[in-house]
Parts: structure tokens; C-alpha cells; sequence
């Protein structure tokens, strides 16, 4: 099954500083046919304005990643962590036991992120946080792992949940391949560009739902950024 979610059927909220869409049911969103899939529990597509962000605020036991599509992110919090998040990079915070933060866009521009929730496999740990670049010249043309709880020794960043985060940017007219394992799901999005996958036609931002496909056949229409989370 391959459903595409129409970026204009997302639920979402404008709160001047703050222009938000959602994937699955979230704050005043509320969707019965969408509140998770599978681990996957939140996918927010996020416009920053300049200058303003997310006063600091608490989390437990979640797995809450940040991909950064235009602009940067500055994360601060009371483990002392702080950091700024650059387009096409990632961060990674795992609540744990629980951890306050704040995020905001310190630049003059309007910052673009994906903000993705993942259900951990591991509760009661303790708190953490990484970072790390990830130039988009290592994943052309095929998927890179930029996050995973599944990948033992990779270089991807750790999460703790039966989950990874993949990534790739293809030219137009240029084709990938991603493999799922048998019983596992896949939701992806594009931060930019127009594809097809196995034949099904999604734009920039529209979300994509799969399951029960072992092998997932992409071909750019044009220049395209592709964002994939597989899940059990």
C-alpha cells in the first residue's frame, strides 16, 4: 500500500511566528485515522520566522529528531547542550527520563524544519543530545542513514526505537532503491522537488504512507530531497 497525504489536507496551525503543518494528530490537531504509524508518532513540518522559536519547554520518552531543510536551528538545554543546526543537517534528542529545551532561529531568515517524534523501545534512560553535519554530496543519488536505533556501528546518529532515518537527493530523471524488511512500514517526504515511487506521483511536502512493499522505487521529475523514516 503507497497512500499519499496531499501537504494541502495536513492539519496544521498559524501562530504568527510559528506557520505549522502536521502529518499525524497533534496539539489541537486532532485526526483519528492519523495518530501515529507504527513507532512513527509525530511529523511537523515547521516555518520558523526569523528571530523567534520555542521558549524552553519539557519531554520525556520520546525520540524527537530534527531535520533542517532552509535555514538553522539553535537548541539549548538544561544539561547544558546547545547547538545550531544547519540545512540539510540533523539533530537528535532523546527525552529519556526527561529534558527541557528551547529552540529557536537566531538568523534573519525563515528557518524550515521537519520535526519528527519516534516512540522509544527503551524507557527510563537518561537524557541526551547530538548533532551532526551531513553534506548532501554524500547522499546523491542514493539513501543515507542519518539516524538509526537499528544500525549497530554505523555513523549514523543514535536513537533508541526500532527506527531509521534515511535521506537522499536525486537529480531529475535520476532513480533509488530502499529496501524495507518484511512487516516494517515507511513514511517519507519530500523537502523539495517532484518524484515518483513505484509509479505513485508526490510533491514537495505531500506525506507518503507505505507498507507492505519490500522494495521502494524512486525517480525524481525534477531535483529532489527526499526524507524517509522506516518503522516497525
Amino acid at each position: 500500500m503507497i497512500e499519499v497525504r496531499p501537504f494541502n489536507q495536513l492539519g496544521g496551525a498559524h501562530h504568527g511566528w510559528l506557520n505549522a503543518r502536521h502529518h499525524f494528530s497533534f496539539a489541537e490537531y486532532h485526526d483519528p485515522a492519523r495518530m501515529n504509524w507504527g513507532q512513527l508518532r509525530v511529523w511537523n513540518d515547521d516555518e520558523i520566522a526569523a528571530n523567534s522559536g520555542f521558549p524552553p519547554h519539557p519531554h520525556r520518552d520520546m525520540e524527537i529528531i530534527t531535520y533542517v531543510r532552509e535555514g538553522a536551528i539553535t537548541h539549548q538545554d538544561n544539561l547544558g547542550n546547545k547547538g545550531r543546526t544547519e540545512a540539510g543537517d540533523v539533530q537528535v534528542m532523546s527525552a529519556g527520563t526527561g529534558i527541557a529545551h528551547s529552540e529557536y532561529n537566531l538568523e534573519g531568515e525563515t528557518t524550515k524544519i521537519f520535526q519528527i517524534w519516534i516512540m522509544p523501545t527503551e524507557f527510563g534512560a537518561a537524557p541526551s543530545w547530538g548533532a551532526k553535519p551531513f553534506p548532501k554530496g554524500e547522499r546523491a543519488g542514493s539513501f543515507v542513514t542519518l539516524a538509526s536505533g537499528i544500525d549497530e556501528g554505523s555513523d549514523a546518529l543514535p536513537i533508541r526505537a526500532s527506527a531509521r532515518l534515511v535521506a537522499a537527493t536525486l537529480k531529475a530523471g535520476q532513480q533509488a532503491e530502499y529496501r524495507l524488511e518484511s512487516g516494517r512500514k515507511a513514511y517519507l517526504v519530500a523537502a523539495q522537488g517532484r518524484y515518483e515511487v513505484n509509479g505513485v506521483a508526490a510533491e514537495a511536502r505531500d506525506g507518503v504512507a507505505i507498507r507492505d512493499v519490500e522494495v521502494l522505487s524512486f525517480t525524481a521529475s525534477e531535483d529532489t530531497e527526499i526524507v524517509l523514516v522506516d518503522v516497525a
